[in-house]
């Protein structure tokens, strides 16, 4: 099936999702997965996802697909063999490991965005943004903030900035909202940055 034409006119052709294997315990995780899902496929941007069919991953994707979107799942074959990817997808790739996952999702997509989840779903989203700042890519990442779940870990990120090991630039590239519209426009809007990853040395800044 061929790619749907996007309305964005900033190259957002297909927005990469990391979320949950589990619903969690709030109906309002569901409810912002499946309108997150039905947004993409209504803007006409491709989703690319874990490929799972449990959880948020399977709320987000068959949203996508009901609303008439395209869907690339990318799931490790230990993963497949559990019978956990969802079949249904426009193009489920099966690959070899979690490293090859991650990439094709980077490579496959134009943004990135983290809804509620687990440890895989951190993990994902902190390596996207590490990948970003050393300039691996040149493409958004954002957090939809549903419900209030990431306002910890973002209180920890302002720490981290607090405490010098992160650079203000860097915590304030990560695009946090709470509307799913919102956040499309503000990743649609965004511009990579021109920084180097470290803090300049004292004595550097007073040559």
């Amino acid at each position: 099936m061929p790619k749907p034409h996007s309305d964005d006119q900033s190259g957002m052709n297909r927005i990469c999702v990391y979320c949950g294997s589990l619903p969690g315990n709030r109906a309002e995780y569901t409810e912002a997965a499946h309108a997150f899902g039905t947004l993409l496929a209504q803007r006409g941007i491709g989703l690319v996802y874990g490929g799972g069919n449990i959880g948020l991953m399977g709320t987000v994707a068959t949203a996508a697909l009901a609303a008439g979107g395209e869907v690339i799942g990318v799931i490790p074959s230990a993963l497949m063999e559990k019978e956990l990817g969802l079949r249904d997808c426009t193009e489920l790739r099966v690959v070899g490991s979690m490293h090859e996952r991650k990439q094709m999702m980077v490579d496959l997509s134009d943004g990135f965005v983290a809804l509620p989840g687990g440890i895989g779903t951190y993990e994902e989203l902190f390596e996207t943004l590490t990948w970003q700042q050393l300039a691996f890519h040149d493409k958004p990442v954002g957090v939809l903030n549903v419900a209030g779940f990431y306002d910890h870990l973002l209180a920890f990120l302002q720490q981290a900035t607090s405490a010098q090991f992160l650079r203000p630039e860097h915590c304030d590239s990560l695009l946090v909202e709470s509307d799913g519209a919102t956040l499309l426009e503000r990743l649609s809007a965004w511009k990579p940055l021109r920084l180097g990853k470290w803090w300049t040395r004292p004595d550097a800044e007073a040559r």
